[in-house]
């Protein structure tokens, strides 16, 4: 398997297939979702993850809903297609793409005329759209990720946070996107991955995506990038986003503020790779963002073993946001661009 042939969200026949991403790397398997229920506990459990994936699993979630409304007046459809909407909002308030799907098919329903069956297969159709768009925008990402990336005479090592790969999108990713492209382009050697915490999604997701596809991996713990920086083992830092605010302010897996200071302090360049549908311009800046809060478990707790002393206090966001002062570059399906560049692609 590589790169190419990892897609955590497909539809087949009458339903979505997702990898379920709880049970990497130990175990590879699928979920078949057919209701929008379902979708929406996949999404808030995490069983999909990464903004572009959850908003391609969320225009799915759209149809499926659409197809359980029983009433054939289009007012009334309307009507419960926004309560099916509600619902998959309130998942994860803070991956904006989740939030730029589900609009976009309320604007497929809202602007297609005919009965509520036409209005249904429009909706599958903006599904399968949003999915493929999103195909072709991580790959633009990773070949203008590799225009942006340090011209040096040896070939690259590149540190990520989080996994923005194939898992967290529609495929080939973004953060990983670019990694891959660099790979492809013999410009690397290694990419050492942040274990992440709590959910270690960069031990457990990364490191497996990059196994597939053959690029040498190293797996650090997060409290070990200054170190690594400090030994001249680090060239960039590449990582994706759930939430980019107008001025360049990016949220991403919480971590990812720290890593930035540390690469501004030891004069490493610091790059995100989101697609434009990550930007929030409505969002002036990043303290704007609303920063979900997940359950203390994934703190005190690995598997069935307790790491913490009963009485402790937890606190887990899960995001953070980066300034765009820390920020070298975002890079887009459109360019890579400094932070206070983004404004030119708003609509």
């Amino acid at each position: 398997m590589s790169f190419s042939e990892i897609y955590p969200v497909i539809w087949e026949g009458d339903r979505a297939i997702l990898i379920d991403q709880t049970r990497l790397p130990a175990e590879y398997t699928t979920v078949a979702i057919a209701d929008s229920d379902t979708m929406a506990k996949a999404i808030k459990t995490m069983i999909v993850r990464g903004a572009p994936a959850i908003g391609v699993a969320a225009a799915y979630g759209m149809y499926l809903g659409a197809r359980e409304i029983q009433s054939g007046d289009r007012a009334t459809f309307l009507v419960e297609l926004e309560e099916v909407a509600q619902k998959l909002r309130q998942t994860r308030p803070t991956a904006v793409n989740l939030f730029w799907a589900i609009a976009r098919q309320l604007q497929t329903a809202q602007a297609t005329s005919g009965s509520v069956e036409e209005i249904k297969a429009a909706l599958l159709e903006t599904a399968q759209a949003i999915q493929t768009e999103d195909l072709q925008t991580c790959k633009d990402i990773g070949d203008n990720g590799l225009k942006a990336l340090p011209k040096t005479p040896q070939k690259l090592t590149l540190l990520t946070h989080c996994n923005a790969g194939a898992l967290a999108t529609a495929g080939y990713g973004t953060a990983l996107g670019v990694v891959r492209s660099a790979w492809q382009g013999d410009r690397l050697t290694r990419v050492y991955a942040d274990e992440t915490r709590p959910r270690l999604q960069g031990g457990k997701l990364t490191s497996w995506e990059c196994v597939q596809e053959g690029i040498p991996v190293t797996v650090i713990t997060d409290n070990m990038a200054a170190h690594c920086m400090k030994q001249g083992l680090i060239h960039a830092v590449v990582v994706g986003a759930d939430r980019i605010a107008a001025n360049g302010d990016a949220a991403n897996k919480i971590g990812t503020y720290g890593l930035a200071v540390i690469a501004k302090a030891h004069n490493v360049p610091f790059f995100v790779a989101a697609p434009l549908s990550t930007v929030d311009f409505k969002l002036e800046t990043g303290t704007e963002i609303p920063i979900e809060e997940r359950d203390a478990k994934e703190i005190y707790q690995v598997g069935e073993t307790r790491l913490c002393p009963d009485g402790v206090d937890f606190y887990n966001p899960a995001f953070d946001v980066t300034p765009a002062t820390l920020i070298e570059a975002i890079i887009t399906e459109k360019g890579a661009v400094k932070p206070e560049e983004l404004k030119k692609f708003q609509a």
